[in-house]
């Protein structure tokens, strides 16, 4: 059952245009069906009323005339419509019958045994029940007659005559109008089907405009940096229904134009602000951890108290400038600032990495698998080390002691995949779509213990997406894997960079 209603959904017209056009062609023939039946059964019932006529206008003379030929007188077939039927019942029973033939000069009758008419006793039974000097019925008399229209009157000697005429003139002229018909709907229904699929495309040239533009605005990446929706729908015409649809679009683009742009400053302006800010705080950082580097070598004695306050300012001082440097890194690829282009081999910064993530992390496992040839990508090696540094750090800084991290890097599709795996407990799948993002921490508590600024990971699809890659994360309880894939080493020039907060660039 399934299998047939996935069959007859897959026959139903999807699209306006073949809906149109199907609907279109039913209407025509249903309307040429009832044309067609309602002239075929208006010839007919025609037909039939100039048989009873007929029947009518005889009196039956050629049936009168078998109530004698027993008597020595003959069917009187003058004027009689070749295959007229006559039939004298007596008593229920056919005593004569016979069938003016086509020369008017041989007539069935019970004398002439070669052209003799006989009936089966159901046939019989049927002429019998005829009502006398009814209205006139229609009867299959089998054999060679087939149909005939019949109509009974009452005989002179006490016995019923029946008269008869054939219903196969008729027959055939109503299959030869139901023919004709049926040639002339299917030409015309064809004409009207090519015809009408020529209008409707013509009709619907105006949606087409709309849907084309809607394809074009859809493919324009409104996600990254300025965008300029100079497109519009030419029908904008309120007297239809598309002209409607048409300037309500235009209005629309119009408006979402006005927020693109409006969005857009607002970043330009925060951007600034942030690379601004980032470089103004650089010196007034440094300068702090100099005075404390110099408080806490001052040759005299100092109060434990105060030790301890410039070690803590000195920490402070440091992770804050590390906080800075990060966040003008991020500001520098948001501006598109482009990045060293030279070839590098990703697996000794994979070997180093490894190394000091050992000395960094002793109570873990760490695990690393490399190709035997190296692998080369053309890019910045001093941030391609940051992002393969900063994949570990998270690895190390979310599972507990003891837990294994891989490192992986190997050719898939023509590409070159770089993959940190754990089997730690996982991230909440709430985080993990915002685990990209600026700020975003798995801790939700700012533990000092970690150092964690929640920028390590924003960095890390910054500088990918700007090495023309892409990264993605899949986590699970007992397994969490950061998948970077870059383009192998080329001669051509790097991606552009652009907003982290951008689609990956195509391939």
């Amino acid at each position: 059952m399934t299998t047939v209603r996935a069959r007859a959904a897959r026959l139903v017209p999807r699209t306006l245009r073949a809906r149109l056009i199907a609907g279109l062609l039913v209407l025509l023939v249903v309307t040429c069906a009832a044309v067609g039946l309602a002239t075929t059964a208006a010839l007919r019932h025609f037909l039939v009323d100039r048989l009873d006529q007929q029947l009518v206008e005889s009196g039956g003379r050629y049936a009168a005339s078998l109530e004698h030929t027993g008597h020595g007188a003959g069917p009187d077939t003058r004027a009689q419509t070749p295959g007229t039927l006559g039939v004298r019942l007596l008593d229920g029973r056919v005593t004569a019958a016979g069938v003016v033939d086509g020369d008017a000069d041989d007539v069935d009758d019970p004398g002439d045994e070669d052209d003799r008419v006989t009936f089966t006793p159901d046939r019989q039974q049927a002429l019998a029940a005829l009502p006398v000097n009814g209205p006139a019925r229609t009867l299959d008399l089998g054999g060679a007659l087939g149909h005939y229209r019949v109509r009974a009157a009452a005989g002179r000697d006490g016995d019923v005559l029946v008269s008869g005429l054939p219903m196969r003139p008729a027959e055939e002229t109503v299959e030869r109008l139901a023919t004709l018909e049926l040639t002339v709907f299917a030409i015309s229904v064809a004409a009207a089907g090519a015809a009408g699929a020529a209008f409707v495309g013509f009709s619907l040239r105006p949606l087409r405009r709309v849907v084309g533009m809607a394809e074009r605005v859809s493919a324009l990446p409104l996600a990254r940096g300025e965008v300029l929706i100079a497109e519009r729908v030419p029908d904008d015409d309120p007297r239809t229904e598309v002209g409607r649809v048409g300037a309500a679009l235009n209005r629309m683009l119009g408006h979402v134009g006005d927020a693109l742009a409006r969005r857009h400053a607002v970043e330009e302006r925060l951007r600034g602000f942030a690379a601004d800010a980032s470089h103004e705080l650089r010196t007034p950082v440094a300068a702090v951890r100099g005075h404390a580097e110099l408080a806490l070598r001052h040759p005299g004695p100092v109060p434990a108290e105060v030790r301890h306050s410039l070690e803590r300012i000195d920490a402070e001082a440091l992770r804050m400038g590390a906080i800075v440097e990060d966040l003008l890194l991020l500001a520098r690829l948001d501006a598109g600032r482009p990045l060293a282009e030279e070839e590098v081999d990703l697996t000794r910064i994979a070997l180093d990495a490894v190394a000091d993530a050992r000395a960094a992390g002793p109570d873990h496992r760490w695990r690393l698998a490399l190709p035997e040839d190296p692998v080369l990508v053309r890019g910045d090696e001093h941030r391609l080390s940051q992002v393969v540094a900063n994949l570990l750090a998270n690895a190390r800084t979310h599972t507990p002691p003891g837990s294994e991290v891989r490192l992986r890097i190997e050719r898939s599709g023509g590409q070159v995949e770089l993959s940190v795996t754990d089997d730690g407990p996982g991230i909440a799948p709430e985080l993990a779509e915002r685990v990209f993002e600026r700020f975003v921490r798995g801790d939700r508590a700012r533990s000092r213990a970690t150092g964690s600024t929640g920028l390590g990971l924003a960095i890390v699809r910054a500088v990918v997406r700007a090495h023309g890659g892409t990264v993605e994360v899949a986590s699970r309880p007992g397994c969490t894997a950061f998948t970077v894939r870059l383009p192998p080493w080329s001669p051509g020039a790097l991606y552009d960079g652009g907003d982290a907060t951008d689609p990956p660039p195509p391939r």
